[in-house]
This record gives structure tokens, sequence and C-alpha cells, in this order.
């Protein structure tokens, strides 16, 4: 784990800009995928009453999502919009990285955290050390780096 003074919790704002960030590229990577293996019928099934086009359908759009994500909180303690906005998930404990466990553990508990209304995640704005319940559930925390290089300025020139 790094410094404990140069780290703090992440708190509820910063956390939501990373879950965009990851819903955003998810989305491409599907959409992407999807649309080279089942062409215009994923964009245009609307009149169909299929909920899912195929295999590869459940497979992209169900099974990946929640694979990549564990993936990632195991490989790299964090998602692509974490990494890009300098948050990590830690165990609360050590802080060290998750074990299998807490990382499938964390993301059950999601499911716990959204059904009352998602005040499972809100709760993310008011615990003192910024955890909803999944983290609580799965012995995780989420911090993020404070920024330690000095702002240097050019030195100002006598203007008179």
């Amino acid at each position: 784990m790094e410094d404990s003074q140069d780290t703090e919790y992440a708190g509820f704002w910063i956390r939501c800009g990373a879950v965009l960030i990851d819903s955003l590229l998810f989305a491409v990577v599907i959409s992407i995928s999807m649309t080279l293996i089942y062409s215009d019928a994923y964009w245009f099934n609307f009149s169909s009453n299929k909920t899912t086009l195929g295999l590869w359908d459940f497979i992209l759009t169900q099974v990946a999502p929640i694979v990549g994500t564990i993936w990632f909180w195991q490989r790299f303690m964090d998602t692509p919009g974490k990494i890009i906005l300098g948050l990590k998930i830690v165990d609360v404990d050590t802080g060290g990285k998750l074990s299998i466990g807490q990382a499938i553990g964390r993301y059950g508990g999601y499911i716990i955290a959204v059904l009352p209304l998602c005040l499972g995640i809100f709760w993310v704005g008011i615990d003192k050390r910024k955890q909803g319940w999944h983290d609580k559930l799965a012995g995780t925390v989420v911090i993020r780096t404070r920024a330690t290089e000095a702002v240097n300025f050019k030195s100002n020139e006598n203007i008179s």
C-alpha cells in the first residue's frame, strides 16, 4: 500500500465519475463486438420478442462485464475509470490486493447495495471511510492518491 499520508478515501462523486467512464468504455467495446457479430440485427432488433440475439449476446452483455470487472479488480486493484482518476480498491485491513473472494463478494454486494433505492451506493457519501455497502460486505475501501508534486510558477519579472 502507498504511504497513508499521501492517500485519502475516495468520495462519492469521483467514484461516480469512474463508473461513468467504465460504463462508456464497456458500451463502446460491447457495441463494436456485437455489431461485428450480429451486424444490423444488433441495432434493429426492436420488433423481435427475443431478449437476446444468441449466445454471444448473452456472453458479451451479461457475463463479460462481470468477469471483466472482477479481473480488473484482481489484476490492477481498479477498473479503467478508476485508473484514469487515480483510484484504487484495496483490502480495508492491509491496504493490499483483494482476494478473489473479496472481489466476487464486492460485485455481489452491489445487488444488496442497489436494491433499497441505491441506499447502499449513496452510503459512500456519508460513511467516514467512504465505504458503500458492497465495500463493507467485502472488506474493501477505495482510496486515491493526493497530488504530491509542488506547483511551480515562472518567477514574476518586475513590471513597472
